[in-house]
């Protein structure tokens, strides 16, 4: 990357996005963005918060991209007609996508700890953060979700971390591909799952990323994970299943707020106190106790940072009650993950009524069987379904499979499931569904509006 050169982001404000703008504001770097939710008025303060670290903002219309010198970061998914991009190549300004500027800076880091699997990445790159963090190790931590431990009052949307050390730890994505640009020292996958790729093109990328790495951290309890041992240089595994693992947690006890567990490795036993619950995050925090005693922290010391791990925003977060109702913001949108959510939700009693809202038309198309037997198998025979119409924020895009066809399949199965149409329409219906003792869902992603709406379900419970 350059130093002395201004950086301009188009959808500077994206989960992806406003971590990288963040770092190199921190570096000093001259940034500048845009972003159509800006544009539209989407969440505010967000946009007030990046202005507060000196970003200068610009409507997504070209405007802002006017010198060759000018580094314009787009995503790899935004269109050639976008104004930005037309006016960068009219400036002559160089174009990289978020992926490579991203890899630039994670391979540039001595001590790069990749965070890479379907489902856990950004609960997993929190965990390691925190813990580096809270053992005194100062890394450097790239989100794609707001890490609480790192919240501040000058500092809401901390997805970021810029510390003095070596240490880079990244969540990286095999959804785009891009996961093939990076070399870490530590390679961490946690699961591999049907997601926007086929399995063989996710087994060749993540085989690829394995092989890079000098420690590899692997789930053993996932099989296609479990297959990349061997490949590194050296391997830790971790399982709550199997005992032969490097690090194998045991005596699992579920709370609503958490879950306790024994760790046990190189023969000793050490107790872990999580305050996220569910199964799924006992694999999250195995991944990232392994991941940090490969760069030195040992066991005893990542079970006190980690009693002190708040979590991500938007995984399994409780917004509130309000008449004996629970309204909980969750950020799961693939099938593992709502599985996930949904078994974690049930260790407990009471219905579930679930808002799903698809994260878009591309992954309901490729994933329609996958969402309609997880909502069909998940789901209790109490709970209501409810979908909404996918997030769709401009652009073009193919629109064969609806909401609407992954309530036929889920209601086929014998289970309550409805699609009303708008996400108004479907948090009135929500509304009125509701009584005391349920515990309602706002489920989906790559929408910050998203969270917003839970608060506004919560409100309209009360009156």
């Amino acid at each position: 990357m350059r130093h002395d050169s201004p950086y301009f982001f188009c959808g500077i404000g994206g989960s992806g996005m406003l971590p990288l703008a963040m770092i190199l504001r921190a570096k000093g770097i001259e940034v500048a963005g845009s972003d159509r939710a800006l544009d539209q008025g989407r969440t505010p303060e967000k946009f007030a918060f990046l202005r507060a670290q000196g970003i200068t903002l610009y409507p997504q219309d070209g405007s802002g991209v006017t010198r060759s010198e000018q580094i314009v970061v787009a995503s790899a998914a935004v269109e050639e007609t976008v104004p930005d991009v037309v006016a960068a190549r009219a400036a002559g300004a160089h174009l990289v996508t978020r992926a490579e500027l991203l890899a630039q800076l994670f391979n540039a880091a001595p001590t790069g700890i990749g965070v890479a699997g379907t489902s856990g990445k950004s609960t997993t790159t929190g965990m390691i953060g925190w813990i580096l963090a809270a053992t005194e190790y100062d890394p450097t931590v790239m989100n794609g979700a707001v890490m609480k431990n790192f919240v501040t009052g000058s500092t809401p949307f901390a997805s970021a971390l810029v510390g003095a050390s070596d240490i880079f730890v990244s969540e990286v994505d095999e959804s785009d591909g891009s996961i093939a640009r990076y070399m870490p020292r530590i390679a961490v996958v946690n699961n591999i799952s049907l997601d926007h790729k086929s399995m063989d093109e996710l087994r060749a990328l993540f085989r690829d990323f394995v092989a890079k790495a000098d420690v590899a951290i692997l789930n053993l309890d996932n099989v296609e994970t479990a297959a990349l041992a061997g490949i590194a240089r050296r391997t830790i595994t971790y399982s709550v299943s199997d005992p032969r693992a490097d690090v194998f947690a045991a005596d699992l006890v579920p709370a609503p707020d958490g879950m306790t567990f024994i760790v046990r490795s190189d023969g000793m036993s050490v107790h872990f106190k999580l305050h996220v619950p569910g199964r799924h995050n006992v694999f999250n925090a195995l991944a990232a106790i392994a991941a940090a005693g490969a760069v030195g922290v040992t066991h005893e010391e990542a079970a006190a940072a980690l009693e002190r791990f708040a979590g991500i925003r938007r995984r399994l977060e409780v917004v509130g009650q309000t008449n004996g109702i629970t309204v909980i913001d969750d950020f799961a949108h693939n099938p593992d993950k709502i599985a996930a959510t949904l078994d974690t939700l049930h260790d407990f009693p009471g219905r579930l009524l679930v808002l799903f809202q698809p994260h878009g038309y591309g992954p309901l198309q490729k994933m329609k069987n996958e969402f309609v037997a997880g909502f069909a198998n998940k789901l209790a025979p109490d709970d209501v379904l409810i979908v909404s119409e996918p997030a769709y924020f401009g652009g073009t895009t193919e629109r064969s499979v609806s909401s609407a066809d992954i309530v036929a399949g889920v209601a086929a199965q014998g289970r309550t499931a409805f699609a009303p149409g708008t996400r108004n329409q479907s948090g009135q219906m929500l509304v009125e569904c509701a009584r005391p003792g349920d515990r309602i869902v706002v489920m989906g992603a790559r929408d910050d509006t998203l969270s917003a709406f839970a608060a506004e379900i919560l409100d309209a419970l009360v009156k």
